[in-house]
């Protein structure tokens, strides 16, 4: 009879250890599940960090070529308005004494007309300019479509 006793005795011990060890492996598969969604977050962390680099750069560049622009536009236009006004004053001179107001007439409609031309070309290089952050939006589309095709 004592016998049956030490029979419970390691069948109670080999169920303890088969306990222990289904738990281990939950907790592993907990782990390992911790450990791919860390990875997918540091992944999507260094996706974010790449393109807000990249729109960093494309800001400064940005900044800088309008600054460029800005300069050389203010440069050309100040000398070009002041030609144009020399141009205006010796052509009413040279016509003082016969045509004085039909001199002074036709050098107002040159610089209307003028103007006219130069902002229908202004506007058109506006609209020629590629949107701002054009390769940061397409970086972006492309790592939207890489994540909904995965799904």
């Amino acid at each position: 009879m004592p016998r049956p006793a030490a029979t419970d005795s390691s069948s109670g011990t080999g169920d303890a250890s088969a306990g222990s060890s289904d738990d281990s492996a939950k907790s592993g598969g907990a782990a390992g599940l911790f450990d791919s969604v860390k990875a997918l977050l540091a992944t999507l962390v260094g996706i974010a960090h790449t393109r807000l680099e990249l729109l960093s750069a494309e800001v400064q560049e940005e900044l800088a070529r309008v600054a460029f622009l800005l300069l050389w536009g203010a440069v050309a236009l100040f000398f070009t308005f002041l030609g144009i006004a020399f141009l205006g004053v010796f052509i009413v001179i040279a016509a003082w004494d016969e045509h004085r107001l039909l001199a002074a007439g036709l050098m107002t409609g040159l610089f209307l007309l003028l103007a006219i031309v130069f902002a229908i070309a202004a506007s058109r290089q506006i609209g020629a300019k590629p949107r701002p952050f054009d390769a940061s939006l397409n970086e972006l589309a492309k790592d939207r479509d890489e994540l909904t095709s995965r799904r």
